[in-house]
Parts: C-alpha cells; sequence; structure tokens
C-alpha cells in the first residue's frame, strides 16, 4: 500500500483529494489547521499543522515520522488567499500570506524530504494566477487585478518547484507545480468553474502519473511559467 501525504485536509479540495486517494487504495496522512476532518478511516491518519508557525510544522514533521511510513507522494494543498477584494499590495497580507503558502510550505516540504521514497512525488499546489505567461495578458485571467499577495506568492512557490526539481533530480524524485483549476471553495467562491472532487480528480492524474520534473500542469496539460 502506497502512502500520501496531504496538507490541509479539513475541507475543500484537501479533503477531496484525501477521499480520492483513500478509495484508490492508499494510506492517506493528512493535516488540518484548527479542527480535525469530519470524517474517518482505517488508512487515515490526521495531525494539525500550522504553516505559519515553525514550531508547528517541525512538530508535525517529527509525528509524521513516528509513523514509520514511507511516503509516495506529497501533496503540498494547504494554503490563503487573504487579499481577495484588493488590487494593492497590502504589505501585513503579503507577510502572512508568503508565510504560509511559500514558506511553510518550504519549510515543511524540507523536513518531510527525507521520509519520501525513491522515486516519489512532490506536488505543490499553485494557480495560474501565479504564471508570468498568464499575467502578460489579462484576458486569461478571471481577476487580473484582483489579489496580487496571493499571486505573488504562488509565483514564487512555482519557482520552489523548479529549483527543487533540478536539486532532486538524481534522487529520481519528481516535482510538480499544479493548477487545480477555478473551484468552488471558501477561496475560490461559488461562482467558480468546478467542484472539488473534479480539482482532486486532475491532481490525482498527474500525481500518479509521474510527468516529467520541474513542470507545471493542470488535468496533465502543461501551464504556461
Amino acid at each position: 500500500m502506497q502512502t500520501v501525504l496531504i496538507t490541509g485536509i479539513g475541507k475543500g479540495i484537501g479533503r477531496a483529494l484525501a477521499e480520492k486517494f483513500l478509495a484508490e487504495g492508499y494510506f492517506v496522512i493528512g493535516t488540518f489547521l484548527s479542527s480535525p476532518p469530519e470524517f474517518s478511516n482505517e488508512n487515515l491518519v490526521v495531525f494539525p499543522l500550522d504553516l505559519s508557525s515553525a514550531e508547528s510544522i517541525k512538530n508535525c514533521a517529527a509525528e509524521i515520522s513516528k509513523t514509520g511510513k514511507k511516503i509516495d507522494i506529497l501533496i503540498n494543498n494547504a494554503g490563503v488567499l487573504l487579499d481577495d477584494e484588493e488590487t494593492k499590495v497590502v504589505i501585513p497580507k503579503l507577510r502572512k500570506t508568503l508565510e504560509v503558502n511559500l514558506i511553510g510550505t518550504i519549510d515543511f516540504t524540507e523536513q518531510i524530504i527525507p521520509l519520501i521514497n525513491k522515486g516519489g512525488h512532490i506536488i505543490n499546489i499553485s494557480s495560474t494566477a501565479g504564471s508570468l505567461t498568464m499575467a502578460a495578458d489579462p484576458s486569461l485571467s478571471h481577476f487580473p487585478l484582483h489579489y496580487p499577495c496571493y499571486k505573488i506568492s504562488k509565483t514564487a512557490l512555482n519557482m520552489f518547484t523548479r529549483t527543487l526539481s533540478f536539486r532532486l533530480k538524481d534522487s529520481e524524485i519528481t516535482v510538480s507545480s499544479v493548477h487545480p483549476g477555478w473551484v468552488k471553495t471558501d477561496m475560490g467562491g461559488p461562482e467558480a468553474e468546478i467542484t472539488p472532487r473534479e480539482a482532486a480528480e486532475g491532481i490525482y492524474g498527474v500525481a500518479v502519473s509521474r510527468p516529467k520534473t520541474g513542470g507545471f500542469w493542470f488535468q496533465n496539460e502543461q501551464v504556461p511559467w
């Protein structure tokens, strides 16, 4: 039985991912921010994780290590959108956004890498909002001027994907950024295009296909950086 580690499984895409991998026969290690997820399974264990806290990250990684499980797939799903309505960078919100979406995610990943099997896959849930190519054409964005802090965090996360893919190339660990789509979640809003379950299907497809490392994907199609 293979093991997947998914951050932020309490709701939305994270919960849908956990349910998808469980249905496909995986052992799932999940994390939650404040309240444990409202579902259980004999092949599911969960741990608290606050990506804005270095101590929480260290403690969570230690607890995961104690399970004795080696990780086949790591999905960095947890993230925040704090500037939904803003068109100007608000510095306090930028600091908080980067702490979770970038710095905390990198810190957690670095502490989990020693637990990842050879041939494993690290997936960073990104967004086309972080694509510099698509940002150059406002017609390709639903909200070209909005949530600049979130966009900055995802662009930086994409660079982490690229640099980590080069570093881990000899270890045969694939590193990918994945755009989940515009999803009907608390973050995406009710007008979004797809459900969390549909997003999870697309992410799962990329996760198990082991594409070329260092890529940016949406439903097995490459996304321009």
